[in-house]
């Protein structure tokens, strides 16, 4: 399993009301408990038009498929190779 960063482009995503969120979340873990391939959101940065989704796969497919289920955008979907934080610096 590998972790990855899906860039989603939805303009004005991030003036969302709170239930809007909610049901494009519930909507979300409706789609991942139906997947024929085991994939785990962990979570989303929300920006003005964008957002940036971390998940847990098998393979880019998976998240595809996701996308595709869902009705979700996934515009960019890139493998994380490290994850570094300031302690990388000791």
């Amino acid at each position: 399993m590998s972790k990855f960063i899906v860039e989603r482009n939805m303009p004005k995503v991030g003036q969302s009301t709170a239930q809007q969120m909610k049901s494009a979340c519930q909507k979300s873990n409706e789609t991942l408990s139906n997947m024929s391939h085991p994939v785990q959101w962990q979570h989303s940065y929300v920006t003005n038009d964008k957002l940036y989704c971390v998940y847990i796969a098998e393979n880019k497919e998976a998240i595809k498929e996701h996308a595709a289920k869902s009705g979700f955008p996934a515009d960019r979907i890139e493998v994380v190779q490290k994850i570094i934080d300031p302690t990388s610096a000791d």
